[in-house]
């Protein structure tokens, strides 16, 4: 059975989102005024950014957002709310305006 599939460890078990974005053209400014907004509902579920990072070089690969963070969720269910809520909603387009392209990847911290 999966993290994914498993109710209680979706109640319990800390979570990491790996957001990696990479802007339209004037794209930073009008996603700062989605992260001003949808921050307070992040942290009254519990979430918080840990680390924020600009990629300078990709040497294996090609990767390059412009910017790519983690966010700690308490767990996946309080992940699963922010979505759902009304008040998210209202701003999750500000998200749309800024942004070319974006990954969010589920992770869970090694023991």
């Amino acid at each position: 059975m999966s993290a994914l599939e498993n109710d209680d460890l979706n109640k319990v078990q800390k979570v990491y989102m790996l957001n990696a974005l990479w802007f339209k053209e004037g794209g930073a400014a009008a996603y700062t005024k989605y992260g001003q907004a949808a921050g307070p509902m992040v942290a009254a579920l519990g979430g918080k950014r840990l680390d924020s990072f600009i990629p300078t070089q990709a040497l294996i690969g090609d990767w390059q957002p412009d910017l790519f963070f983690i966010v700690e969720w308490p767990n996946w269910d309080a992940f699963l709310k922010l979505g759902k809520s009304k008040e998210y909603q209202k701003i999750a387009h500000l998200r749309e305006i800024g942004l070319e392209n974006s990954i969010l990847i589920r992770c869970d911290r090694l023991p």
